[in-house]
């Protein structure tokens, strides 16, 4: 009979301690309230113990609802006042009754004197809550053996007290005991951070074992629980406090042994904090030591000696480890990418608006990052994958949208990225760069020119609503309208296209007189109708506007030999090769107009120069493939002029001088959108185009 009337008393403890564990404040309000008789006659001292005990549970639950209620008060430093506050009035009372009758067991009175002390915190009462914590002795409390709950009180009762000192250090006159107070502030943190990776490890084993008989997949992770602002707080203030002291080091490695530890969405955040604290100048790998000179400017780190065992770390078994700063920026990411889409709010129902706005703001800081990350070394087609992803919750987004049509325009899907570029252009209507973009696809790799007409002409529609892009809109019209005539068969055809053409971009010059790179296609224009004069005219306007341009040069050399004028074709061919000399389409036309006026010597010369700078160029090709292909640091472009006749300019152009490999490489995806181009005039790094470049150049050599 004795053990049928202790199951209940046993089963109705265990339940207390799961809500108290789990943060179940509902129900253990409904639990301590079955504690709590509606009358009060006299009782036994059993009974009354029983009630104090009822109190305490009933305070704690109104506290943590109160405090739920009032997250971001708490996140703002805002104390809470009891006649705002009723259930924290309640709770106080209920404490303080329990405190001054002292009936309850030791335990029980030091858990009250930890609930007290959270309460005196919320209140703003920072000394009273050390008074509470030193009281309880906490410095001497152990968690061997005791329950998940008294896991999650110490480490709230350590967080408190090292905000509570850093809160009241003005009170101290002394520099020394100033310096003493500070170290017991980091001492405080980092056992919070400690405990409070334990308490969600322990949290995360419990939940599993209690849901291990549910269906697959409708477990609660620990990685859904909802963290109160103490626990956020205790895993971020250890490498707060560390890196507002300047201690990066130290900062870095709570970081990571946090990360390795625990897997929260209160974690996402570490992994951007992190991110930024990643340098080079001071980097060390996750599994080595840092440096001996870093770790002498560190302080020593304490943690309390009531820490009987460490977190548990994520296995080291076929455990990738980054190897330099750019591996771990980018693991980060990829890792903080995956969270962003796992918990993407889809619903579109108007209650989780708000809901839905916040998880495309972090999601798109995510990708942002990721675009600049993946962009600078090249790895668009996993950029473009990434991005793809995001889309199940960038309905109408069209930042998103357009990030993706940037990445699939990088990595040379022009078909997929002119189809993102529709959703974009119906995203935002009246922005001009968008059919831009379209149309530059379309004119270029694609050769789609009624397509590329539709999208010049959707610019020149928006009138001078367009603004500076409207001459570029009459630009794009007028490149589809000669290269329609180029793909003409009747002659009849071609002259009207032609002459549409030379309309077209003389109406874009009178919008952007001093525009070099329209001038440059008018003058190739009027070049491809015969008025060679009225062309180099043009074309010399437009290097004094931008004398060091290739494509200007190139031009100017080509019309001067049209008209059997050599030598002034010669100087300037070599004036353009001085300045860009491992351009391959500058170089085979010095061959040819070396031989044709100066004989085929001179011009074997020039071709044997050729194959050098090949040899050159293949080499610097193979190693990029090579290093591309084992990892994700960051590979130079080469700027390279290459072709086997007149290329126009190429998206990459954006001044009219000539740029530096890293400028290049940062800013590519910016690049993409500034011109307007007919022809890529850099050959694809690739063994079948150096091939070909290869056998053209002995082709030259042998005639």
């Amino acid at each position: 009979m004795a053990a049928k009337t202790l199951h209940p008393h046993v089963k109705l403890e265990g339940e207390i301690e799961r809500c108290r564990g789990e943060g179940q404040w509902g129900q253990l309000r409904l639990l301590a309230r079955q504690l709590l008789p509606p009358a009060r006659p006299p009782r036994k001292a059993g009974a009354q113990d029983a009630e104090d005990y009822g109190s305490l549970l009933l305070a704690e639950a109104l506290l943590e609802e109160c405090l739920k209620e009032n997250f971001s008060k708490l996140k703002d430093s805002i104390p809470l006042s009891e006649k705002n506050e009723p259930r924290l009035r309640d709770a106080k009372q209920y404490l303080t009754d329990i405190l001054s009758r002292g009936r309850l067991r030791p335990k029980y009175m030091t858990e009250a004197l930890l609930i007290l002390g959270k309460l005196h915190y919320v209140e703003g009462s920072y000394r009273d809550a050390v008074s509470m914590y030193a009281r309880a002795g906490i410095d001497d409390l152990s968690t061997r053996g005791e329950p998940l709950y008294v896991l999650r009180l110490l480490t709230e009762a350590f967080l408190i007290k090292g905000l509570s000192l850093e809160r009241s250090t003005n009170s101290v006159a002394s520099r020394a005991r100033l310096s003493e107070r500070e170290e017991e502030v980091v001492a405080c943190f980092q056992t919070a951070c400690v405990l409070a990776q334990l308490y969600l490890q322990e949290l995360e084993k419990t939940l599993n074992n209690t849901h291990s008989r549910s269906i697959k997949g409708s477990s609660v992770q620990c990685s859904e629980f909802e963290l109160s602002y103490f626990l956020e707080a205790a895993l971020q203030s250890a490498y707060v406090t560390h890196l507002k002291k300047g201690n990066v080091v130290e900062g870095m490695r709570s970081l990571r042994e946090t990360l390795r530890t625990v897997e929260t969405k209160a974690t996402q955040p570490f992994k951007m904090v992190l991110l930024h604290s990643l340098s080079e100048d001071c980097y060390w790998s996750p599994l080595s030591d840092p440096l001996p000179e870093f770790m002498s400017k560190e302080g020593q780190s304490c943690v309390s000696s009531l820490l009987w065992r460490r977190p548990e770390l994520y296995s080291d078994e076929n455990a990738y480890c980054p190897q330099d700063n750019v591996e771990e920026a980018l693991l980060l990411l990829l890792l903080s990418e995956s969270m962003a889409n796992r918990d993407a709010v889809i619903s579109r129902a108007p209650e989780q608006q708000d809901d839905r706005a916040l998880s495309l703001r972090d999601a798109s800081a995510v990708y942002d990052l990721l675009s600049i990350t993946l962009g600078r070394r090249g790895q668009y087609v996993m950029l473009s994958e990434c991005l793809e992803r995001a889309l199940k919750f960038a309905f109408d987004e069209f930042h998103l949208w357009y990030q993706l049509a940037l990445s699939m325009v990088a990595c040379g899907k022009s078909a997929h990225a002119v189809s993102v570029l529709r959703e974009c252009a119906k995203l935002r209507p009246a922005d001009p760069t968008v059919p831009l973009l379209a149309a530059k696809l379309c004119i270029g790799p694609l050769h789609w020119l009624e397509q590329g007409e539709h999208f010049a002409k959707t610019v020149i529609d928006l009138g001078e609503d367009a603004g500076e892009s409207l001459a570029k809109g009459y630009l794009a019209l007028g490149l589809t309208y000669s290269l329609q005539a180029t793909d003409a068969t009747l002659k009849g055809t071609q002259d009207e296209l032609n002459k549409k053409a030379l309309q077209t971009l003389e109406r874009a010059r009178e919008l952007a007189p001093e525009d070099p790179q329209i001038i440059l296609y008018l003058s190739l224009q009027l070049a491809l109708v015969r008025q060679i004069s009225d062309a180099i005219e043009h074309l010399q306007e437009a290097l004094q506007l931008c004398p060091h341009d290739i494509n200007s040069l190139h031009l100017l050399a080509l019309l001067f030999s049209a008209q059997k004028h050599y030598q002034p074709a010669l100087d300037v061919i070599h004036m353009a090769v001085a300045e860009y000399p491992e351009s391959f389409s500058l170089l085979f036309t010095k061959v040819k107009l070396e031989w044709m006026h100066r004989g085929p010597e001179e011009a074997l010369v020039t071709c044997r120069h050729m194959l050098q700078l090949w040899q050159m160029v293949y080499s610097v090709v193979q190693h990029s493939n090579s290093e591309r292909s084992s990892s994700v640091t960051e590979t130079p472009v080469i700027k390279k002029h290459n072709g086997l006749h007149l290329l126009l300019p190429d998206a990459h152009d954006t001044d009219c001088g000539s740029q530096r490999a890293s400028s290049l490489a940062a800013s590519r995806l910016e690049q993409a959108l500034s011109e307007i181009t007919v022809q890529s005039s850099a050959m694809k790094q690739g063994p079948a185009q150096l091939w070909t470049a290869l056998e053209q150049i002995w082709l030259q050599a042998g005639k």
